[in-house]
Order: C-alpha cells, then sequence, then structure tokens
C-alpha cells in the first residue's frame, strides 16, 4: 500500500531537494545548502496526502529551519486536515531524512552527495539518537557470513570466499577520520584496497549491493542516524549490513555526541536501550512491514549523476527501493521551469 499510494510523491520530495541543494553547489556555504534542502523536502511532504513522521532528522526542536525529530509532516497533519482527510483511515508513517547528506560535498563542488529519505508503517524503524555508530555493509551474498564483531581481517577472508574474488580484488570504503587510522592499516596488510571518502556513507553501503560498482564493503564509524537509512536501503535489496552504536567520545574523538561517556549511557536508558552494546542486525533498524527508499543525486556519485540544469529546467536521477514490490528503479526526470527552449537529455 505505502508503494502505490507514495512511490511516486517520494521520489519527488528527494528531487526538490536535490534540485534546491545543487544550485548551491561549489559555493562553500554547506549550511545554505542543507536548509534549502530541507525547505523544498518539507514543502514537497506537507502537499502529500499523508500523515507521517519524523523519526530521523535534525535533532529536536530548536529555531533552525530543519526537519526535527518528531515533527509530523503531509498534508493530513496541516490545520484543518479533518475536513479534507479522514484521519481515522489514514495510515501513519515514520520518516527518516537526511536532505542533502554530505553538505560539504556539495559546498566544495565534491562527488557522492544526495538527498535521502526512508519511510515505513508506525514503528518501522529504529528512532536512532544522534550518537555515532559502528557499520559494516556488505553484499547480499556475504548477508549473515560476515559479522560486524569479527575483525576486518576475518570479514575480508569470508567476503572473498563469499564473492569468489581475491582479497587483493576487494574494495572498502572507510570514512577519512584519525579513529580509523588502524582500521584502515589492517586492511591494507590483507591486501584489499581501502577508497577513503570524507562524507556520505549512506551512498557507500548501498553500493556495496549493487554488483558494478566495485565497492565491496562498508567499514568504520560513521553517524547513527545515516546507519538507520542505510540499513533501510539494505533491507530493500538483500544486502548485509549491521550497526552498533557508540556512546563513548573518546573512541570517535569529535566532541559531537554529548559531554560525557555517562551521560550518554543516561541517555540511552531514558530512550528505553537497556543494552547499549546491542549489534543490530538490518531488519532491526528497518523492522516495517513495508520500506521503501528513496534518494536522488545532488552531485554526481557511483549509482546517480547529480542534478544538470539547462536553460529552463533540469535533469535529475533517482534511486526508489521497495522490499513491497522487490524493485530498484532508477528514475532519470527532465523538470521543466520556464518553457524551455532545449531539452537536455545528455
Amino acid at each position: 500500500m505505502l508503494e502505490t499510494t507514495l512511490g511516486l510523491e517520494i521520489i519527488e520530495v528527494v528531487e526538490q531537494a536535490a534540485i534546491a541543494s545543487s544550485k548551491w553547489m561549489g559555493k562553500g556555504e554547506k549550511n545554505i545548502a542543507d536548509q534549502v534542502a530541507v525547505e523544498a523536502m518539507r514543502e514537497r511532504m506537507n502537499r502529500i496526502h499523508m500523515r507521517g513522521k519524523i523519526v530521523i532528522g535534525e535533532g529536536e526542536r530548536d529555531d533552525a529551519p530543519m526537519l526535527y525529530i518528531g515533527e509530523e509532516v503531509g498534508f493530513c497533519t496541516q490545520p484543518d486536515a479533518e475536513k479534507y482527510c479522514n484521519i481515522n483511515e489514514l495510515v501513519e508513517i515514520d520518516i527518516a531524512v537526511d536532505p542533502c547528506e554530505g553538505t560539504n560535498l556539495v559546498a566544495y563542488g565534491q562527488n557522492g552527495s544526495m538527498a535521502v529519505l526512508a519511510i515505513s508503517e508506525k514503528g518501522g524503524l529504529f528512532a536512532a539518537p544522534d550518537f555515532y555508530m559502528k557499520k559494516l555493509a556488505a553484499p547480499p551474498a556475504a548477508k549473515g557470513h560476515v559479522d560486524i564483531n569479527k575483525s576486518a581481517t576475518e570479514n575480508l577472508k569470508i567476503l572473498s570466499d563469499c564473492l569468489n574474488r581475491d582479497t587483493e580484488e576487494l574494495v572498502v570504503v572507510v570514512m577519512d577520520r584519525p579513529r580509523h587510522k588502524e582500521l584502515i592499516q589492517e586492511i591494507r596488510n590483507t591486501g584489499a584496497r581501502v577508497r577513503l571518502i570524507s562524507d556520505g556513507d549512506v551512498s557507500a553501503a548501498i553500493s556495496c549491493a549493487f554488483s558494478g560498482t566495485n565497492i565491496h564493503a562498508l567499514m568504520g564509524i560513521g553517524a547513527a542516524p545515516e546507519g538507520v537509512i542505510s540499513a533501510a536501503a539494505m533491507r530493500c535489496l538483500g544486502g548485509h549490513f549491521q550497526g552498533q552504536l557508540i556512546y563513548d567520545p573518546e573512541i570517535v574523538k569529535t566532541g559531537l555526541i554529548g559531554e560525557s561517556k555517562e551521560s550518554n549511557l543516561a541517555r540511552l536508558r531514558d530512550m528505553g536501550i537497556e543494552n547499549p552494546d546491542k549489534v543490530y542486525e538490518t531488519e532491526e533498524l528497518a523492522s516495517g512491514e513495508t520500506v521503501l527508499f528513496a534518494a536522488c543525486g545532488i552531485t554526481p556519485g557511483t549509482l546517480m549523476d547529480g542534478v544538470r540544469f539547462f536553460h529552463g529546467g533540469a535533469r535529475t536521477q533517482s534511486l526508489v527501493i521497495s522490499t513491497q514490490s522487490k524493485t530498484a528503479r532508477f528514475v532519470d526526470t527532465v523538470h521543466m521551469f520556464d518553457k524551455p527552449k532545449v531539452i537536455q537529455l545528455k
């Protein structure tokens, strides 16, 4: 039901966010690139005949124009909506969003940024705190064989066997951070190759599920909310994804996840997370009966091209994946703004 009623509209949501953000590509203004994506995403979602709640967003409500956790979106959440919506018959949905995944990538004109969202029935997406997460993503052939509790060396041997490839033929994506120095060296010691990225590990995780991307695994620590979004996509694609929350500031060395390990543990307990070291499987992070994922390239990436403008219009490339229809659709869209004289195909 979710796909048939929302499939096309969620594509338009990520398209509008991508177009808005791409106008700031290369201008060095990452906050503005994020802000305009947020505003475009909210405006389009609020025209959809639905009742949704943001469970993965930009944090608690504040003065910034962000899609905050707990925000209600959709036409049927607006004032006087009962005049036009049968509230009792509407399915409530949870939504995870990252309107501009890779803000630095947009600001500096680098590859790999996209607008993304995932949706499921109420309770179908794990409401991850704004912490960090240790992640392991791998192709469907390795699902259930690799394990986040194993070392990188062990997992690469398993991955080599599952894919029938020499270890030297494997490529592992890792975020280029000081905390990954030992991980990177261990991977290199196995003979595997490392692709370092500055931002945008959702794209890297999803790329593992597609043969031909030359990406065979994602390892390391990134943001937890993006981990849930990655898991939603991998649930649809049958790929392997595991995540484990990182609550100790000393491990990530960024100063962005709270003042102390103890206060973070207290916050997790307040959220009902009794086992802070639990390893979450794909089906736990995205547990809904129906899960939809949509993304639109802002700048060129492994899976999708970025937004390309021409006089009077733009061209976008999107990806929508569904557990309902078991499809991964690549959508190429020409947007005509002002009676274009030429419609650019390439």
